[in-house]
This record gives structure tokens, C-alpha cells and sequence, in this order.
């Protein structure tokens, strides 16, 4: 079994064994949603870093990932490049890959996926240290896009972002065209 499938199967042990409190008269309020406020952001972090076998091999990590937010930063150590400083392509599936993240962590699942249309980054200083970038939707975003794909199977938004090193120095900006569709689609 890979992580992937963790979700789903916590998810079911969570719901049962709500239920069975419930039945015996164990007050259960907010179990189910300490699960989704804690322990599935917690196992889709892990899916995400582990999923793709070349982003694992990268070093890469998600800081933080709740709906509406993701945070993930690359490390230099293991992609420097032929001059000591971050390989761009790790700079690049630093840029592109929370796009995605976002997504699963805020739109359902079962019901959308993410996909990458088109995604820009301009380089503008060497990047010394370990990197970080994160992405924002509000719940008026979400909504929209949760209407429009709903309506027409897809909904496409875009999102802006700096990679950031560890003084605090913008060293790129990136611009993501995303989509989401419902499944089927």
C-alpha cells in the first residue's frame, strides 16, 4: 500500500470508530474534525513529498498545507549546480509543484483534480541557500472556482509567487496557469 491510499483508509477507522463511541455513549464532537484539521493535512504533506520519485530525490518539502495555503521549500544541498548555487530546474519544481498541492489540499478530491497549463519563473539573483515559496487562495477564490468547474467541468486560476532564500531575498517570481476538473472530464 502506498500513502496515498492512507487517506481514505484513516478516514474510514476515524468514521468507525466515531460511530462506535456514539453507540456506546463516548461524546465524540470534533473527532472527525481534528482528522481533517490534523492528520490529513499531515499524511498529504508526506504523500506529496514522496509521490513523484524525482521531487523525493530533490529534498523537497511542504511546510505547511491547509486549504487555501500551501508552503514548501527546496534545499541547495543536493542541487547545486555547476557553480555552487541552485540548479534551476529544483528552482523551477519548487515554482510548479505547490500549484498542485494547493489544489488537492483545498478542493475535494473526489470530485476535482489539478492539472498545470502553463508556468513562468524569471531567475533574478543566484540562490545561495535553501529556498521557499507559497501560494494563497481566499474562500471567495475557492467558491468561484468550485462554481465554475461545477458548471463547465473546469475552472482555471492563476497564481503568483517569489522563491524566497533564507535572508529574505527574492531571488525568482513565478506566474502558474492552473486548472481544475471535475472528474470525468
Amino acid at each position: 500500500m502506498n500513502i496515498k491510499d492512507g487517506i481514505p483508509i484513516l478516514r474510514n477507522a476515524v468514521e468507525t470508530g466515531v460511530e462506535t463511541a456514539r453507540k456506546v455513549g463516548v461524546p465524540v464532537d470534533g473527532i472527525k474534525q481534528t482528522f481533517d484539521a490534523t492528520v490529513k493535512p499531515y499524511v498529504m504533506r508526506k504523500m506529496a513529498e514522496n509521490m513523484i520519485r524525482f521531487v523525493r530525490r530533490t529534498g523537497f518539502r511542504v511546510r505547511q498545507m491547509v486549504p487555501g495555503y500551501v508552503e514548501a521549500e527546496m534545499p541547495l544541498k543536493g542541487n547545486e549546480n555547476h557553480i555552487g548555487t541552485m540548479y534551476a530546474g529544483a528552482m523551477f519544481t519548487l515554482a510548479e509543484l505547490p500549484g498542485g498541492l494547493l489544489t488537492l489540499s483545498t478542493f475535494d478530491s473526489k470530485r476535482y483534480y489539478p492539472i498545470v497549463k502553463e508556468m513562468t519563473i524569471r531567475y533574478l539573483k543566484l540562490a545561495k541557500t535553501d529556498l521557499r515559496l507559497e501560494y494563497h487562495l481566499n474562500e471567495v477564490q475557492i467558491a468561484a472556482l468550485e462554481a465554475e468547474a461545477d458548471e463547465k467541468g473546469k475552472a482555471d486560476f492563476e497564481l503568483d509567487g517569489e522563491l524566497v532564500d533564507r535572508n529574505g531575498e527574492v531571488v525568482a517570481t513565478t506566474h502558474g496557469k492552473y486548472q481544475i476538473r471535475t472528474k470525468g472530464t
